[in-house]
């Protein structure tokens, strides 16, 4: 899976939308649950260091398994110390990829979310660059 980087151009205020204090069922709606609890900023939700934090574009399939699909916008904060287990943005061979990050004692590998893909294990003399953590993912429909 590869992605693109996309860095906000501009500064803009915060868009606070209503925010409801029950989750939504996938069946028969209630009327009775039409109330706001308060109001709730992506930009505050989604994003907890806006200094370090960019956005990228998700390509490909091999994320699907993780919930990443094609052309998904995924928040990465660089901020954050790459874990094992976590979803990373790196660099290895010159190529931008987003996997899960698993270390094994001094084994590294890039794990793809789809069987159809193979694990990318660090060999002597290759270089991972991590540069970031996937923190979310948002999804349009329309």
């Amino acid at each position: 899976m590869q992605a693109s980087i996309l860095i906000p151009t501009q500064k803009s205020q915060p868009a606070h939308v209503p925010l409801f204090s029950h989750a939504v069922p996938a069946g028969f709606p209630s009327p009775a649950d039409d109330y706001i609890q308060g109001r709730l900023s992506l930009d505050e939700h989604l994003i907890a260091n806006k200094e370090a934090t960019f956005f990228v574009r998700a390509k490909g399939s091999s994320m699907v398994g993780a919930g990443i699909f094609d052309g998904d916008l995924l928040v990465v904060d660089k901020s954050l110390e790459p874990q094992s287990g976590n979803i990373v943005i790196a660099v290895m061979d010159g190529e931008l990829t987003v996997k899960r990050l698993i270390r094994q004692g001094e084994t590294v590998i890039l794990r793809p979310e789809n069987p159809r893909f193979k694990d990318i294990e660090l060999k002597d003399g290759q270089e991972l660059q991590v540069w970031g953590v996937v923190t979310s993912t948002v999804k349009k429909f329309i």
